[in-house]
C-alpha cells in the first residue's frame, strides 16, 4: 500500500505538471524521460542504506563491557552462564565468542579454526549489499550525463524541425531535462558514495571489535583451568 500511494503521488505530480504547459514545467517534468530510472536508482539506494544502518546499530555492542562479563563467569568455570550471556547479547561478536567456548576442548588449535570460520560466515553479511552503493555511487553520474546529452539532443532536434528557430519555451523544455538529469544523478552519486564510506567504518569498527574479541577469549580459554 505505500508503493501504490508512492505512485499514485508520482503520477498526481506528473499530471498537474504537464497540465502547466511547456513554458512552465513542474518539478518532475523537468526530469524528462530521465526520471524513471532516476527514481528506480534512488529506490535502489535508500532501503540499502536504512537496513544497513540499522543492522550496524544493532549488531555493534559494546565488545570491552561484554567480554568483561564473559571473563568472570568463566573465572568461577560456570560456562553455562557465560553461554546465556553470549545468547542474550546480538552481534557477531557474542556469536564468536560463543562459538570458541562450545570449542573449548578442543584446545587452542581448534579454537583458532573455530573463530576463523566464524569470521567467514559473519563477515560477508555484514558487508552484504554494499556493493550496491558503490555501484550507484559509480553509475550515478554517468545516468545523470545521459540524461544530460538526451536533452541536448532534443534541443537540436527541435531546433532541426523549426528550420534553425525555434520557441524558447519548447528549448527551455530539454535544457531543463539535461540540468536536472544531471542534478539528479550527481545528487544520487554522492548520497551513495557518502553512505557506503560511512557504512563501510560501521563494518570495520565490528570486524575491529571481532578481532580483539577473538584474541581475548582465546587467552581466556586457555589461561582457564579445565575441570
Amino acid at each position: 500500500m505505500p508503493l501504490l500511494g508512492l505512485l499514485a503521488q508520482v503520477t498526481n505530480a506528473l499530471t498537474s505538471d504537464a497540465a502547466a504547459g511547456p513554458a512552465a514545467p513542474g518539478f518532475f517534468a523537468r526530469f524528462g524521460l530521465m526520471l524513471p530510472p532516476l527514481l528506480g536508482l534512488g529506490g535502489f539506494m535508500l532501503p540499502v542504506i536504512i537496513e544497513r544502518a540499522l543492522l550496524y546499530h544493532r549488531e555493534r555492542i559494546n565488545a570491552a563491557e561484554f567480554l568483561g562479563g564473559v571473563r568472570n563467569v568463566i573465572k568461577r568455570d560456570n560456562l553455562v552462564e557465560a553461554l546465556a550471556i553470549c545468547d542474550a547479547t546480538p552481534g557477531p561478536v557474542a556469536r564468536l565468542v560463543r562459538a570458541a567456548i562450545v570449542a573449548r576442548d578442543g584446545g587452542r588449535a581448534r579454537l583458532l579454526e573455530v573463530i576463523d570460520e566464524v569470521g567467514l560466515v559473519e563477515v560477508p553479511k555484514l558487508e552484504a549489499r554494499l556493493n550496491v552503493l558503490a555501484t550507484l555511487a559509480q553509475i550515478g553520474p554517468y545516468v545523470g550525463l545521459f540524461g544530460t546529452l538526451l536533452g541536448f539532443v532534443g534541443v537540436f532536434q527541435e531546433l532541426q524541425a523549426q528550420g534553425g528557430f525555434s520557441a524558447p519555451a519548447q528549448l527551455f523544455r530539454h535544457l531543463w531535462q539535461s540540468l536536472y538529469s544531471a542534478l539528479g544523478g550527481l545528487g544520487i552519486a554522492i548520497v551513495s558514495y557518502a553512505a557506503y564510506n560511512l557504512l563501510v567504518g560501521r563494518v570495520n569498527q565490528i570486524v575491529l571489535d571481532m578481532e580483539k574479541a577473538s584474541a581475548e577469549v582465546v587467552r581466556m580459554l586457555t589461561e582457564t583451568p579445565r575441570t
